[in-house]
């Protein structure tokens, strides 16, 4: 069994895993609305809309799509979290994923941890970045 976390935006999705690609790695595939069987029964407005993005980075896969019209309500009651060996990379994930959102809680040592951050992104998608190092 493998759990994988799916996200929802009001309507930018591809910009945000295109910025989720170039912070993390990995290969994001993205499926419009206008290339599905379903292109015809959809909006003229809305065929340009992310109706599944998939990033595959290492072993590790994060989904979403463009919620459709009227339903998005933001995301709220979770976070995506990356949990990381190497408090160096904890730093550069972290100020990457950050950059033009709002920090929570900025990376720092903790009693459990020697770099541990939140904030939510530049799209409304709140993050988690820890590092699991003996060293600390």
């Amino acid at each position: 069994m493998k759990f994988a976390t799916y996200v929802a935006f009001s309507g930018n999705c591809q910009e945000a895993f295109k910025f989720y690609e170039k912070c993390l790695g990995g290969k994001a595939e993205i499926m419009k609305y206008a290339d599905s069987p379903m292109a015809e029964q959809t909006a003229p407005d809305w065929r340009d809309k992310v109706m599944h993005a998939k990033l595959q980075a290492g072993d590790q896969v994060l989904m979403g799509a463009d919620a459709p019209k009227g339903m998005f309500s933001g995301n709220h009651g979770f976070c995506v979290s990356i949990t990381v060996g190497d408090a160096a990379e904890a730093e550069r994930i972290f100020g990457a994923l950050s950059a033009g959102g709002k920090v929570q809680m900025p990376l720092a040592k903790t009693f459990w941890s020697p770099a541990f951050g939140m904030f939510i992104d530049r799209f409304g998608i709140p993050w988690m970045v820890n590092c699991e190092s003996a060293q600390h």
